[in-house]
């Protein structure tokens, strides 16, 4: 089998250039994905028995193979990405990455890129939460509060422009839970939505 595994946060624009990416790398490699595995809004930092990555695992066959975007989408931890890759090699299963262009095999030149990369993707992951908690500090300390200012609302919304198709789709008899399920928001957001369209209008 061949799985496109694709991992993202809330940018549905990112997951279509994951699995763009990944459709590319499987055409040069003269392959055809059977099937994708995808973990929609969950952290890298999670264990992967609490991802739908955890059930790929579980199921990888020998000589299945794996294409991912990069090698962080398996995870933001060293440790943690070189117990995925070993427990892929293992069963003998391959990966693929796309940015990386890494390939998982079973020799020493594998697993030295491997180090590097999960290393990498752990640094890179330290230095952002690093600057992100030094810019609220000097927020914090220059005085201004952090957040929202009272009384401000959002400019748009990650409904904006959705109107007539979540109109429709409730003319059509769908609760708000499966409009938000189609949608791929949280029920709290449609409801919020919806109620905001109606004090509007």
């Amino acid at each position: 089998m061949i799985y496109g595994y694709v991992r993202v946060s809330t940018d549905h624009q990112d997951c279509a250039n994951q699995k763009l990416g990944i459709e590319a790398k499987a055409n040069a490699l003269g392959l055809h994905i059977d099937k994708y595995i995808e973990d929609d809004g969950i952290s890298g930092t999670k264990e992967p028995e609490k991802r739908a990555l955890g059930k790929l695992l579980s199921i990888l066959q020998p000589d299945d193979i794996v294409i991912v975007s990069e090698i962080s989408r398996l995870g933001r931890k060293l440790f943690m990405i070189m117990r995925i890759l070993e427990h892929c090699m293992k069963i003998g299963a391959r990966v693929y990455t796309v940015k990386d262009n890494y390939e998982l095999g079973d020799n020493i030149q594998s697993k030295v890129l491997a180090f590097a990369f999960a290393l990498s993707a752990e640094i890179e992951r330290d230095l952002i939460s690093q600057r992100t908690r030094e810019a609220l500090a000097h927020i914090k300390a220059s005085g201004r509060k952090l957040g929202r200012a009272f009384g401000c609302k959002n400019k748009s919304h990650k409904l904006d422009g959705k109107y007539y198709i979540i109109k429709k789709l409730k003319e059509s008899g769908l609760s708000n839970r499966k409009i938000a399920k189609k949608l791929k928001v949280s029920s709290t957001t449609i409801n919020y939505y919806i109620k905001a369209q109606i004090d509007r209008n």
